[in-house]
């Protein structure tokens, strides 16, 4: 597999190199305006051109609703099938009868999983809801959030196109300059890419069943160098929804057990000035805490402090970035979209 994709590479920058009847220029200029359109797409966000990024984002969703519109149009026997089994669960959840007790029973357990799933999905994407994600997630729901990286890194290369994503371009400069690298993030990095690359299965098994934040990078590699889905994906729903899984509860279990917790009150009473101020209301946060995990409702504080205040309004702030970086992230496929095609214009002239 890695002989394979070196020699990809190989002919790749040859091919590059030979454009243009050995012109070595034309690869340069060509990144600098690839470089000079990524610094203009970039700059296309609500706090610099909200006028223009509003107006892209609209043009942008219109675009996918036309095209997933003719998509679900070429598939309409299957869109038709699942209306009339939808139709068909709608009927038995609303018609009353002696099914219904099962019909309750299924709708707890699918809401229960989708909700945890969901959760897993969005932590694995960036965005938590809070300290629960961390400690009681599905871990199906993470490993279905490291997809993304290694579906796109994977239709690169089978397309040989060149991705507008940041992270697989680091990767790509990675295997450039592989020999040359001296910091520890990139050697991390590397470490990372060859471990995948040369162990396979029990590699990628690996970065999974550990907290890795460049488990991006894992799933990358994996992409670009063709990893069967089902190798990846495998190894990745084994490591985080039982190992890692069962690695945090066993930290969770071991940190906040109620001597621990106490020391940490203790050694936060201790710290100069601000110390018995943020003792108090911390205390009080992990009581509440506590008694929401025991359902003990009754026995739990009426009045929210300051500091479960602050904690509700970061995620609200979570989440308020996420739907401005969806905007900005859509704004700027359209302008990339437009920059094609001005440069397929200029070719054809």
């Amino acid at each position: 597999m890695a002989e394979n994709g070196t020699d990809c590479d190989q002919r790749r920058v040859r091919m590059s190199k030979e454009q243009h009847n050995g012109n070595f220029t034309e690869p340069f200029s060509s990144n600098e305006q690839k470089q000079k359109e990524r610094e203009e797409r970039q700059s296309i966000v609500l706090w610099r051109k909200p006028l223009i990024t509003v107006q892209y984002f609209f043009l942008e969703m219109l675009i996918n609703l036309k095209e997933w519109t003719i998509k679900l149009w070429h598939r309409r026997s299957i869109v038709a099938s699942l209306l009339l089994l939808l139709v068909v669960l709608m009927s038995a959840y609303y018609i009353e009868g002696a099914h219904q007790q099962y019909v309750q029973y299924t709708e707890k357990k699918l809401l229960w999983c989708a909700y945890w799933v969901g959760l897993g999905i969005l932590s694995s994407v960036g965005l938590g809801t809070g300290l629960h994600t961390f400690l009681l997630y599905l871990g199906a729901g993470t490993a279905i959030g490291e997809l993304p990286p290694y579906f796109m890194a994977r239709a690169a290369r089978l397309s040989g196109a060149e991705p507008d994503d940041e992270e697989y371009q680091e990767f790509e400069e990675m295997l450039e300059h592989a020999e040359a690298a001296q910091d520890f993030a990139s050697r991390a990095k590397l470490a990372v890419q060859n471990l995948v690359q040369k162990v396979g299965f029990f590699g990628i098994l690996a970065c999974a069943s550990i907290p890795n934040p460049l488990f991006d990078l894992a799933g990358i590699t994996c992409g670009h160098f063709l990893v069967p889905f089902w190798t990846f994906f495998g190894a990745t729903l084994i490591g985080k929804a039982i190992i890692k899984m069962h690695i945090q509860k066993l930290f969770v279990i071991i940190t906040f057990s109620k001597h621990i917790v106490e020391q940490m009150v203790s050694l936060i009473g201790a710290i100069p000035s601000i110390g018995p101020s943020l003792q108090k209301p911390f205390r009080e946060y992990l009581e509440a805490q506590r008694m929401k995990l025991h359902h003990k409702a009754d026995g739990a504080p009426q009045g929210e402090n300051w500091l479960s205040w602050m904690f509700e309004k970061l995620v609200i702030v979570m989440v308020c970035y996420f739907i401005l970086s969806i905007i900005n992230s859509m704004a700027q496929s359209y302008a990339k979209r437009l920059q094609q095609q001005m440069n397929s214009e200029e070719k054809t002239k």
